[in-house]
Order: C-alpha cells, then sequence, then structure tokens
C-alpha cells in the first residue's frame, strides 16, 4: 500500500485566508510553512488512487502530485475517487471539482455522510448533469474491497456523532458521522489507521490504533485551551471536537505507547507546530511522534 500525504492543515489551510494570527502571518512570510487542507491519497493498482476526503485544495494537490497527473489519455486520469471520513466542508467541498471526471468518480462514505453530501449539500443534483457520481457506502466491521481486486479493503471506525453545522437538524444520531479510516492491505498484511478528527480517544479506537502499522491522528490542537489563548473561540478544543495533543488525557500520551509509526495531521493554524522550528516539534520526537509532512510518501 503506497500513501501520498496531499495535505495536513485543518479548516481554513495555513494561512487563512482571513486571519493575521503569528501562524498565518509566519506561513505568509515563510511559504515552505504552508499547509493545505488535510488528505491522503492511497494507491489501489497501477496509475490508480483514491483520495481521502475531498477539500477544497484537491485541485492544487494533485497538481502537487506527480502520481496523480492525468495521462497518458488527454482526460485520462488515475484519480477513482474519493472516502470520506465525515461531511465538513473541509473534507467535501472538492468533490464539486471533480465535475470534470469523464468516466465518473467513487465516493465513499457512512451512511449518513453520503445523505448530507448528496442531499443537504445538494451535490447528487449539482454533478449529476456534469459527470456521473457513485455513491458507495463505507462499512464498519471487516470491511470491503476499496477498489476491485486491488487487495485493499476500507472500513469506518466509528468515533462521533458530531454532525456539520449544515446538517445539524439531521434527525441521524448514529456515531458514523466522523469516523477513522482503516485501510488493509491483504497483500503485504499491513494497515493503516486515518483518523484527522478524533473527539474521544475510545476503546475501539485504541484496538484499531494498537493494531496499526501507521496511524494518522488529529492534531488540531497543541493543548485544550489553545482556542481560548488565540482568542477566536469561546470553546476548548475538547469543546469543539478535538482531542489536544498535550495535557490530560491529550493523544500524545497514548501514541508513544503504540507499537506503530504515528504521525498527527490536521494542524490549526494557532497550532505551534506550523511552524518547523518550534521546540513542540522536539517533544514529540523525543516520544517518537511525527508530524506529517506535505508531499510525504509512506509504503506500507
Amino acid at each position: 500500500m503506497l500513501l501520498q500525504v496531499l495535505g495536513t492543515a485543518a479548516g481554513g489551510g495555513l494561512p487563512q485566508w482571513n486571519c493575521a494570527c503569528p501562524g498565518c502571518t509566519g506561513a505568509r512570510a515563510h511559504p515552505e510553512r504552508r499547509r493545505r487542507h488535510a488528505s491522503l491519497a492511497v494507491r489501489v493498482g497501477e496509475r490508480r488512487w483514491y483520495v481521502v476526503n475531498a477539500t477544497p485544495d484537491i485541485g492544487e494537490q494533485i497538481e502537487g502530485a506527480t502520481e496523480l497527473h492525468p495521462g497518458p489519455g488527454a482526460r485520462q486520469t488515475p484519480v477513482a475517487g474519493v472516502v470520506l471520513t465525515d461531511a465538513e466542508l473541509d473534507h467535501t467541498l472538492g468533490i464539486a471539482r471533480l465535475r470534470e471526471a469523464r468516466d465518473g468518480v467513487d465516493v465513499v462514505g457512512t451512511s449518513p455522510v453520503l445523505d448530507a453530501v448528496r442531499e443537504r449539500l445538494g451535490l447528487d443534483a449539482v454533478l449529476g448533469p456534469y459527470t456521473p457520481v457513485r455513491w458507495r457506502e463505507l462499512p464498519g466491521g471487516a470491511g470491503r474491497p476499496l477498489d476491485g481486486e486491488s487487495g485493499i479493503t476500507v472500513s469506518a471506525v466509528p468515533l462521533s456523532a458530531k454532525k456539520p453545522r449544515y446538517a445539524a437538524n439531521s434527525p441521524d444520531s448514529s456515531g458514523y458521522w466522523s469516523v477513522a479510516l482503516r485501510l488493509h492491505d491483504s497483500g503485504t498484511g499491513r494497515t493503516l489507521l486515518y483518523a484527522p478528527a478524533l473527539a474521544v480517544w475510545s476503546d475501539a479506537f485504541d484496538e484499531a490504533a494498537h493494531d496499526a502499522d501507521c496511524v494518522f491522528v488529529d492534531g488540531t490542537f497543541w493543548d485544550d485551551e489553545e482556542p481560548l489563548r488565540s482568542g477566536f473561540s469561546t470553546r476548548t478544543a475538547t469543546g469543539m471536537g478535538h482531542l489536544p495533543i498535550t495535557g490530560p488525557g491529550g493523544s500524545a500520551d497514548r501514541l508513544a505507547r503504540l507499537p506503530g509509526r504515528c504521525l498527527y495531521t490536521h494542524l490549526n493554524n494557532t497550532n505551534p507546530l506550523g511552524d518547523p522550528h518550534a521546540e513542540q516539534h522536539k517533544l514529540l520526537t523525543e516520544r517518537g511522534i511525527e508530524v506529517a509532512a506535505e508531499r510525504m510518501v509512506i509504503e506500507l
């Protein structure tokens, strides 16, 4: 299983267009600090890839990854589809940018996520006149083949019943609004767990994390008080649905005990990890934990 990191930022990216916080100001002054919205590409065959979460940056992300460039035909693309971890706007708006797909596109997600994207955002009706979209439900449990005979299966580990604001009045209250993706390669026996939004470290998630060879985890905020301290929110990190990296119950202590490779993604623009020279990077490195980098390639 070959993975390519397409982006590592939380909603708004780094810098965020309307923000002059130290993180965004620093990224404008130092372009190497810029981060696109969190996303990942997974190869399922020769010149055939799925993108995890379709962000507003998806066009630029594809251009930044040579393996995802079109060809050899004029409109032949290796991007076969999208797998969604949730229905949040920063993870779904990029689906509309795939309307030029000549042979259509697969969109894989849990039932409430697909309902929200198709009906609440209206993407089923909007995209229909442009390209066929094949909406495929993402299961829990043992999983299903991601694509044909690739040997890669995908399943959902339920994380939260948190709904995006535009779907707040949806009657569905299941825990499948936000999930971690478990991707398993039967050929190598290796497993990836991808959780860019993590509110609570549940027993089910802990079991999946211990079973994984590589784990990407929500790194939105460094500590629980960061949103309050930054002045952009009246809620803590956990109040916003993101388990902080450090502090009581933080994810770093748990990641340090896992057997597999562990990386943080989905960094908010206020997170000090946005600065590659921040001392917080050293603290994580000492514990064997990484911060995912743009265009990073991982083979499992």
